[in-house]
C-alpha cells in the first residue's frame, strides 16, 4: 500500500452530531471487525494505511465525503469503539486531535506493558512520524492531529493531518510499519493533500545534514518521499456531482437493490429478508469489508450508502443506519458462535455486486438517485446536522431553509 496517492482535502468546519457519532462508532468498530475476522489485523493496517479505502470508510460511515473531517471523526469513532474490545482484537489507538496527541506517549507506554512490547521504541516512533511530517517536510502544513495504531503483535499505523490556513486545505499523512524500512528512505505509505507551494524535504538525499541535526539519525541517501503513484484529487465543492461517481459501480448497486430478481438473489446470499434501501446500503459496506485497493478511486460513491451529516448526497437515512448495523452485527455475533453463514454472506454479496457490473454493466443517473433519496428521506428518517439547529418555533424559517438545501423534495 506504499505510496498510494496524493488527495486534496478542503478543511471543513462543523460538528458531528451525538446521533451520528454513536452509530460512526458502532458501524466502524463492525467494519473494522469484519476485515479482521476475514483478512487479519495487518491488513487492517493496510487498508487503514490507503487513503483511498480510508476516505470510502468515512463516506460509509455518514461523513461528508470530500473534507478533512473525515480524519477526526473516523479516527476517534474507532478509537472509542475499538479501544474497550482491545483485548479480545488486539488493536490499540493512540493519540488524537489537539490536546489528545499529547497524551500518545502515555498510551502506547501503558498498551506495551500491557501487550510486553517495547515502548520506548514505540513513543520514539510515535515522535519521529510526527515530526518529520510537521518538520522534515516542510510543505506548510502544521500537524493538528496524531493518532497511532498498534496492535498486540507490535505492528503500526500512524494517520495524523497538517493544516494550511492560507489555502484552507489539509494533508493526511499515512504511514504503515510493514512498509516502512527505514524512516528517512521514502517512508510514507501516503501523503494526502494539495501541494502549497515549494516543499523543503528534509528527508530528500541532498538534506543529509540536516538529516543528522533534527533526526540524529544517519540513513542512506534517499529519493524523494512526496512521489506518488495515484492521485485523488478532492474538489471544494460540497454536492456530490455524477463526475464524482464511477456510474457503473454505483449501477450495479443500485440494480441489485432495485431489480427484483437480484434483489431477491442478494438477499437469499445474506440469509435475510431485507428491504431494497437496506440491501443498496449493505452492498456498499460489503465492499468496504471485502474490496481490492483500485475499488475505491471514487470514494464518493460510498456516501449513496448512508448519505451525509450536512445532506450531501443526501441526508443521513437512520432508519437504514440502524438496519445496516444490526445486520452486520448479528453476523459478527453469530461468527463469534461458530455460525459464519451470515457474514459471509457479506463476502457472496460482494462478489455478486461485481459480477451484475461485469456482466450487465449498469449505469447509474446519479442526479436521479440522489434526487429520489431525498424524496424519501423522511420516510426513512432523514437527518442532518441542521436539523439539530433549528428551533421547533421556527418551523417556518425550517422549511424555507429546507427548500433552499433541497430542491428535489417540490
Amino acid at each position: 500500500m506504499k505510496r498510494s496517492g496524493v488527495a486534496d482535502l478542503p478543511l471543513h468546519g462543523g460538528r458531528v452530531p451525538p446521533w451520528l457519532a454513536a452509530r460512526m462508532q458502532t458501524l466502524g468498530t463492525a467494519i473494522v471487525e469484519s476485515v479482521v475476522h476475514h483478512y487479519g489485523r495487518s491488513e487492517l493496517l493496510s487498508r487503514l494505511s490507503d487513503p483511498f479505502w480510508f476516505q470510502a470508510l468515512g463516506c460509509v460511515m455518514g461523513m461528508d465525503w470530500h473534507s478533512s473531517g473525515i480524519t477526526t471523526s473516523v479516527m476517534g469513532a474507532l478509537k472509542r469503539g475499538l479501544n474497550p474490545r482491545a483485548h479480545e482484537l488486539g488493536i490499540h489507538i493512540c493519540g488524537g486531535r489537539g490536546k489528545q496527541s499529547l497524551k500518545t506517549p502515555a498510551e502506547l507506554r501503558a498498551i506495551a506493558e500491557r501487550a510486553g512490547l517495547d515502548g520506548d521504541a514505540l513513543v520514539r516512533t510515535s515522535r519521529l512520524t510526527a515530526r518529520i511530517d510537521n518538520n522534515a517536510v516542510a510543505d506548510g502544513f502544521q500537524i493538528y492531529l496524531h493518532t497511532f495504531i498498534v496492535t498486540t503483535d507490535g505492528e503500526w499505523a500512524v494517520v495524523q493531518q497538517g493544516m494550511n490556513d492560507a489555502s484552507r486545505t489539509a494533508r493526511r499523512y499515512h504511514w504503515h510499519s510493514a512498509a516502512v524500512r527505514d524512516f528517512t528512505a521514502d517512508p510514507h505509505a501516503a501523503i494526502v493533500g494539495a501541494h502549497a507551494g515549494t516543499i523543503c524535504n528534509l528527508v530528500d538525499a541532498q538534506a543529509r545534514p540536516a538529516q543528522n541535526a533534527l533526526l540524529t539519525i544517519a540513513r542512506q541517501p534517499v529519493s524523494q518521499t512526496l512521489a506518488e503513484a495515484r492521485r485523488l484529487v478532492m474538489p471544494a465543492h460540497h454536492e456530490v456531482r455524477a463526475n464524482d461517481v464511477n456510474n457503473k459501480r454505483l449501477g450495479a448497486v443500485l440494480a441489485l437493490a432495485h431489480e427484483r430478481d437480484l434483489r431477491d438473489f442478494a438477499s437469499l446470499l445474506l440469509l435475510e429478508q431485507l428491504g431494497p434501501r437496506t440491501l443498496q446500503s449493505l452492498a456498499l459496506i460489503a465492499e468496504v469489508v471485502h474490496g481490492t485497493p483500485t475499488r475505491f478511486d471514487d470514494p464518493a460513491r460510498f456516501s449513496f450508502a448512508h448519505g451525509g451529516k450536512d445532506g450531501h448526497p443526501f441526508p443521513v437515512p437512520l432508519r437504514i443506519y440502524d438496519e445496516s448495523i444490526a445486520v452486520l452485527r448479528g453476523s459478527l455475533d453469530a461468527a463469534r458462535l461458530g455460525r459464519s453463514e451470515k457474514l459471509d454472506g457479506m463476502s457472496r454479496l460482494d462478489q455478486f455486486a461485481r459480477s451484475v457490473e461485469q456482466r450487465l454493466q449498469p449505469a447509474a443517473d446519479v442526479e436521479a438517485t440522489i434526487a429520489h433519496e431525498r424524496r424519501v428521506s423522511a420516510s426513512v428518517g432523514g437527518r442532518t446536522v441542521f436539523d439539530d439547529r433549528r428551533p421547533r418555533a421556527h418551523a417556518r424559517a425550517a422549511t424555507a431553509g429546507q427548500l433552499r438545501l433541497f430542491p428535489e423534495h417540490h
